[in-house]
């Protein structure tokens, strides 16, 4: 006696048991790496935001400072010139 071969449909439908398995398992993964992604991206915004706004305090403390050693400056130039005229003039008084 011969041996049938098995059906064909047998391995259809362990071909399409298969190929659902393989593409719920990749889809199974797909979904959370875009949801990280999602928040991955969330956070940089934020730690872009955040790193402009530092930079703008430390623009405006770096204005805040050079407007300082000017200030500082100014009256040093006043205080030595007025050191110089407080010492010319009492020069003139001892002669």
């Amino acid at each position: 006696m011969l041996h049938r071969p098995r059906p064909l449909w047998l391995l259809v439908g362990a071909n399409a048991v298969f190929a659902a398995l393989l593409a719920s398992m990749l889809f199974a993964g797909l979904l959370p790496a875009r949801e990280r992604a999602s928040r991955l991206e969330a956070e940089l915004r934020e730690v872009y935001a955040r790193e402009a706004a530092l930079q703008t305090r430390l623009v405006q403390a770096e204005q805040r400072r050079t407007a300082e050693v000017r200030a500082l400056r100014a009256e040093r130039n006043a205080l030595a010139r007025r050191l110089a005229d407080l010492q010319r003039r009492s020069g003139e008084r001892r002669r």
